[in-house]
C-alpha cells in the first residue's frame, strides 16, 4: 500500500543524507586508492574489479546526484529504477560478505580497517534507508526490477573469463584455481537466489509513496 509523506519537510534532511552517505562513500573509495599507491601496490585492473569498489562507487554516484538534483529542486530521468539497482548492489554486498567474507582478515579485503566498515557495512544500510526514507512515487514491477540483475550476472561472466586469463580472482569464493567450477556454480546459484529475494524485497514488500513533489 502506498502511503503518504510530506517531502516539503524531508527536503532538508534527505538532501544532506544523500549527500554525506555519497560523499563517505566515494571517500572510502579515494583513500583505499591513495593508500595502496603509496604502498606501490594498487592495480586499477584489479582494484575496480572488485564488485564492492563498483557498487560503491554507483551508489555513492545515485546518492550525489539525487541530493544534488533535490538542491536544485529537480528530479534526475528514471532516479528511481537508477536508485531501486544501488538498493539492490549495495543489499548484495552487504550480505555476501556478512555470508562469506566477514571471516577473513579485513586487511585482505581493503587497505585502510575503516573503509572495510564503510564499504560493507554502512553504504549497504545507508542506500537502503535511503530508499526508505524517500520510497519511489510508483511501485516498480518485480519483472521491471529484472534488468538489475543484468549487472551482476555480467560481472560473474567477467569475472570468471578474466580470471581464468590473468590467473587473478577478486573474492575466493569465485576463485578457479582453488575450486571446481561446479562448486563455483553452486555459489553463484545461492547468489543469484539472494539477488532475487532482495529484488523481491525492494518491489513487493518495501511500501512506495503516494505524495505530490
Amino acid at each position: 500500500m502506498p502511503y503518504t509523506v510530506d517531502m516539503g519537510k524531508n527536503k532538508k534532511l534527505l538532501t544532506s543524507y544523500r549527500l554525506f552517505f555519497g560523499a563517505l562513500g566515494l571517500s572510502a573509495i579515494i583513500t583505499e586508492i591513495f593508500v595502496l599507491l603509496q604502498r606501490n601496490t594498487f592495480t586499477p585492473a584489479n582494484f575496480f574489479s572488485f564488485f564492492t569498489v563498483e557498487s560503491n562507487i554507483f551508489a555513492a554516484i545515485v546518492l550525489l546526484s539525487g541530493g544534488f538534483a533535490l538542491l536544485c529542486s529537480k528530479k534526475p530521468v528514471r532516479y528511481d529504477m537508477t536508485r531501486g539497482a544501488a538498493v539492490l548492489y549495495m543489499a548484495v554486498t552487504g550480505i555476501i560478505f556478512a555470508a562469506l567474507l566477514s571471516g577473513l582478515d579485513a586487511g585482505i579485503l581493503t587497505a585502510v580497517p575503516w573503509d572495510n566498515t564503510v564499504l560493507h557495512y554502512i553504504m549497504p544500510i545507508a542506500v537502503f534507508g535511503d530508499w526508505l526514507l524517500d520510497p519511489p512515487v510508483q511501485r516498480i514491477s518485480f519483472k521491471k526490477a529484472l534488468i538489475w540483475v543484468l549487472y551482476p550476472l555480467t560481472y560473474l561472466v567477467y569475472t570468471l573469463v578474466r580470471g581464468a586469463i590473468v590467473g587473478w580472482y577478486p573474492y575466493p569464493f569465485l576463485n578457479a584455481s582453488e575450486h571446481s567450477y561446479e562448486s563455483i556454480a553452486v555459489v553463484s546459484l545461492g547468489i543469484a537466489a539472494v539477488v532475487a529475494v532482495i529484488a523481491f524485497v525492494i518491489t513487493k514488500v518495501v511500501p512506495y509513496r503516494d505524495s505530490k513533489r
